[in-house]
């Protein structure tokens, strides 16, 4: 091997040796979780595991500091994890949102103080939305001047992961009401988080509120905020496929839930000539069901990724191609997201023709499964998600697909 070489093999041998120990770090996180959820334990503690890991600095290039990892990569740690803990998996969503955007933005000195934060270890959180507005994404809260920084009082909602986190990523309004984004320190004095998220599902997300008493935001961490650029618009994609990865991993658990409480517990019907649950022919139809469910949606999700991995290359290379390749991105995640609800929640139902009554009990927690999957998809309208892919269809519409906002 050349010399000019050893460093490249090494730094991908980082890469290698990270996404190799996920296993054993989804392992850890999965151990008790039904009963932490029943008890709606926070997992502060799993958060404590995956920063070690080192995965948080997954998408950083190699020369900032990170593993240079793909967004392929990033899926499928994405959805691994959420099969373990789909609360912890889903509260990543804004971390590697924040990174991407570093990734494929200019090198601003904003910017670049918060690239460095990651390769040091730091996670974000943050809340865009905020309750009582007339529509959801609306922005009312404002930045004042005081002297050369500002102060920021008011509240956000669905701050999901902050209470985890080191930095808090805010839309916001400025003085003069234009849309500004900040990032301030979680333990900074004046900013509470609260946890009063009182979801059915994902109840361990930590999505409640983050209340501003006079917080002190420095100029110096306020920076402008527009959706509409490639980059945005990427982003926006991202953050809807990183929950369809969370639905990926919750229905991997389901299956491996419904083949335990067969394998331990399960009992063959009154009427079944089979000696053993395993042995019954329907028992065994329905866990082959959800095997292929679950494995469809893995695919599905697996090559969506793949196609916003070109995008982002786009993007970052600045190809003529790049606003064809983003509208890809944006039209695929729609429709993986469109047909992943239904596959996902089908199984989630499913998965209790495995067993009796007995299959309900709370011991099992079961119901976790559907209650966790329905608020996930419930986060967006999927029948305007349907319509917009219709019009584009017939028309050729593309209003929706390229504003960057969530739809």
């Amino acid at each position: 091997m050349a010399e000019s070489d050893q460093p490249t093999t090494a730094a991908h041998e980082r890469l290698r040796t990270a996404l190799a120990s996920l296993p054993v770090l989804a392992h850890a996180l999965a151990q008790d979780a039904a009963s932490r959820e029943a008890r709606r334990e926070l997992p502060f503690d799993g958060f404590a595991l995956f920063r070690r890991s080192g995965l948080a600095r997954l998408r950083l290039p190699l020369e900032w500091g990170g593993l240079g990892g793909s967004l392929e990569d990033e899926f499928e740690v994405i959805a691994t994890l959420a099969a373990a803990d789909s609360n912890l998996a889903h509260a990543l969503r804004i971390h590697f949102d924040q990174v991407e955007a570093l990734l494929l933005s200019p090198r601003t000195p904003f910017n670049e103080i918060q690239i460095q934060r990651i390769a040091d270890g730091a996670i974000f959180g943050g809340a865009s939305t905020e309750l009582g507005t007339a529509r959801p994404g609306e922005i009312t809260t404002q930045l004042r001047r005081d002297g050369a920084h500002y102060r920021l009082s008011g509240r956000k909602y669905y701050a999901t992961g902050t209470a985890f986190s080191d930095f808090a990523r805010l839309n916001l309004q400025d003085e003069n009401g234009d849309p500004v984004l900040a990032i301030v320190p979680v333990k900074r004095e004046g900013l509470r988080v609260l946890d009063d998220w009182d979801g059915m599902g994902q109840r361990m997300t930590a999505s409640g509120s983050l209340e501003f008493d006079n917080l002190l935001v420095r100029d110096d961490e306020v920076t402008p905020r527009v959706q509409t650029t490639l980059v945005g618009r990427h982003g926006g994609a991202l953050r809807q496929l990183h929950l369809v990865a969370v639905a990926a991993g919750i229905v991997r658990n389901v299956v491996a839930d419904a083949k335990h409480y067969v394998l331990q517990h399960g009992r063959p019907a009154l009427h079944s000539p089979a000696p053993s649950a395993r042995e019954d022919a329907f028992i065994q139809q329905v866990i082959g069901d959800l095997g292929a469910h679950s494995h469809t949606i893995d695919a599905l999700v697996r090559d969506n990724a793949r196609v916003l991995d070109r995008s982002a290359r786009a993007i970052r290379e600045g190809a003529a191609d790049a606003p064809a390749l983003v509208l890809e991105g944006a039209l695929a995640t729609a429709r993986t997201q469109l047909v992943v609800s239904k596959l996902a929640l089908y199984a989630a139902e499913r998965m209790f023709e495995a067993g009796g009554a007995s299959a309900t009990s709370r011991a099992h927690n079961f119901d976790r499964h559907w209650r966790n999957l329905r608020t996930i998809f419930n986060h967006n309208p999927l029948l305007h998600k349907a319509r917009v892919i219709g019009d584009y269809e017939l028309n050729g519409v593309t209003t929706h697909l390229t504003e960057g906002r969530v739809f």
